[in-house]
């Protein structure tokens, strides 16, 4: 979608079929600028809490260090490549040096790809938070190449102080912001229900906006400001998101089509080749290298490591910064914009399209959930927060089979064949009968394992062997499968030994490996604690040099299996005949 809407841009645009002349750099920044904070905003508002308890340390690492690497890195290749000097290659580097946002949440949750908990918090943290400092990096440097300073200077005091200030402005203005768009939501609860989201989104867009007046990061702001509005308990919340999601594609259409128009692809073939390889030093070496040593500190596997690396999709804030030289009066400001544009149409060519077997083949990937088909927050006076609730019976679960349901879980209504019934005339239930009933928040998880597919089932990783339950003693554990090192004096059970090895922060699919042995967070029970646990004989580390080895081997396998294989040969009429051989039929 997301390059139907880049090529839309290119087909109105001066070389396109509707020949439209835009060359208004600032325009577009200005539309960009406003639609990277809408966004921004949106993602911090639907990022909870938890994740951050998950995910915040590693995420936060690669949103400043690993930006840092990843320019870097680049800009040497780019000093090489193109025969610029270094703070024009740094540039170029900065430039694509964040992932973007917008296209990282709208492939992992637009897209439906559920990952393991501890990888897709680190990647939704990074992709929010790491715009700011790129779009920082990028300025300085626009700075510095106009005041024609040297290198040195990026190592200079006033630097650090312009990234305090503009960060610790960004944070202090995010998290007043947040407070304060939370304040006035709760304010405008008698308003007319239109104009509620409305003016949330427009509270946001003044916290972007002061910030940024007062030489803050108003990117930053803006987000952190979602964050802190969206993990508190605000009135109608669920009116906001649903306009967001609007506002946040429209936003993204309108960035795309505005940064489609601006460019020229009759000047794309002067820079292609260089820039092809710099895309691929970006996607195969700084990025893949960058996560790698800001992860090293954190207890990542190969596999998760490697994916993180691979998702680093440039988008439209790439191709927003590119704007910024030509606008500062650099020499050939177009330049940035050309090689920056080809990166990210490789970027997300390459990297967006294969995210999904990617989570498959390095087993980062969840099965996506079943059952539950809707899910609807009501509008109710006073402090009771109660939802709509729409499950499709599991034909496996215990529903399905004749179990009773339950009383406080009964449906309020029951669809069968397209028809709705009350759940005292339709009998019992059966499976594939869609069930609708009110219910806390809290309790969706116990409504998943009653009409969805059993919590161990719904939870199974492909490489887990054996399931055991959360209370099975460790005692039996290390009998069963010869486990060192394990006291079982003071007979913990499973749950207990795996809450104590996350600091009582278990998260699906978490790991604790003992020999040649993992032991597997499969699934969580209503209180967040360990319900039930995976056991996974033989499987190693392989370390990243064998993992990429490994995948090297196989895509070239599954290559030669397509080149050479057999065209079907039609049969004529005397090999059509069904064969009457017993050993044929055996």
């Amino acid at each position: 979608m997301l390059l139907v809407f880049l090529g839309i841009g290119l087909l109105a645009g001066e070389d396109g079929l509707l020949g439209i002349q835009f060359d208004s750099g600032s325009a577009a920044y200005f539309i960009g600028s406003l639609a990277l904070a809408i966004i921004l905003f949106d993602s911090g508002f639907e990022t909870p809490m938890r994740s951050y308890k998950v995910a915040a340390a590693p995420a936060l690492s690669l949103a400043t260090f690993g930006v840092v690497l990843t320019a870097g890195l680049t800009g040497v290749a780019a000093h090489f490549l193109f025969g610029v000097g270094w703070l024009e290659a740094f540039l170029l580097g900065s430039i694509v040096a964040s992932t973007d946002a917008a296209a990282v949440f709208f492939l992992l949750r637009a897209g439906g790809i559920r990952l393991r908990e501890k990888v897709g918090s680190t990647l939704e943290i990074e992709s929010g938070a790491n715009d700011p400092m790129a779009i920082f990096l990028t300025i300085l440097l626009i700075e510095l190449i106009v005041a024609d300073a040297g290198t040195d200077a990026l190592f200079g005091f006033e630097v650090l102080m312009t990234f305090v200030q503009q960060m610790g402005l960004g944070i202090l203005f995010g998290i007043v912001g947040g407070f304060g768009i939370s304040w006035f939501l709760h304010k405008l609860v008698n308003v007319d229900p239109g104009l509620y989201p409305i003016s949330g989104l427009a509270a946001a867009l003044v916290v972007f906006s002061v910030c940024a007046l007062l030489g803050g990061s108003g990117f930053l702001a803006a987000y952190v400001a979602g964050v802190v509005a969206g993990n508190r308990k605000v009135k109608f919340a669920h009116r906001l998101r649903r306009f967001q999601v609007g506002m946040t594609w429209l936003a993204q259409i309108g960035m795309f089509l505005a940064l489609g128009l601006l460019a020229t692809p009759s000047e794309f073939p002067r820079i292609l080749v260089p820039a092809l390889i710099l895309a691929g030093v970006l996607i195969f070496v700084a990025r893949p290298l960058a996560v790698w040593l800001c992860l090293l500190p954190f207890d990542f596997r190969s596999r998760e490591t490697l994916f993180t690396g691979w998702v680093g999709l440039r988008g439209a804030v790439s191709i927003l910064l590119a704007i910024l030289p030509g606008l500062a009066g650099i020499e050939n400001g177009s330049f940035y914009f050309n090689v920056v544009f080809v990166m990210v149409l490789v970027s997300l060519l390459v990297q967006g399209w294969t995210i999904q077997p990617a989570a498959k083949l390095l087993k980062m990937s969840l099965p996506s959930e079943q059952g539950l088909v809707d899910r609807v927050e009501l509008e109710l006076r006073g402090a009771t927060e109660m939802e709509l609730v729409g499950y499709k019976i599991h034909p496996d679960s215990a529903i399905a089979k004749g179990e009773r349901v339950p009383r406080w879980a009964r449906p309020v209504m029951v669809i069968r064949d397209g028809l709705s019934y009350s759940v005292h005339t339709i009998g019992p239930l059966q499976a594939n009968d869609q069930v609708y009933l009110f219910a806390s928040a809290r309790r969706v998880r116990l409504l998943d394992q009653i009409y969805a597919s059993p919590w161990d089932e719904m939870t199974v990783e492909s490489d887990i062997q054996f399931r055991v339950k959360g209370a099975t003693k460790m005692s039996d554990l290390v009998r069963q499968y010869g486990l060192e090192g394990i006291d079982t004096s003071d007979a913990v059970t499973a749950s207990q030994f795996l809450d104590r090895s996350f600091d009582g922060k278990p998260v699906l699919g978490d790991r604790v490996t003992i020999g040649d042995v993992d032991i597997v967070v499969c699934a969580l029970d209503d209180a967040g604690g360990v319900g039930t646990v995976g056991i996974v004989i033989g499987e190693e580390d392989p370390g990243a040099g064998a993992l990429m080895a490994d995948l090297v081997r196989r895509g070239g396998a599954r290559i030669a299996g397509l080149v050479r294989r057999p065209k079907p040969i039609s049969a004529g009429p005397a090999e059509s005949a069904p064969a009457k051989d017993i050993g044929d039929q055996a």
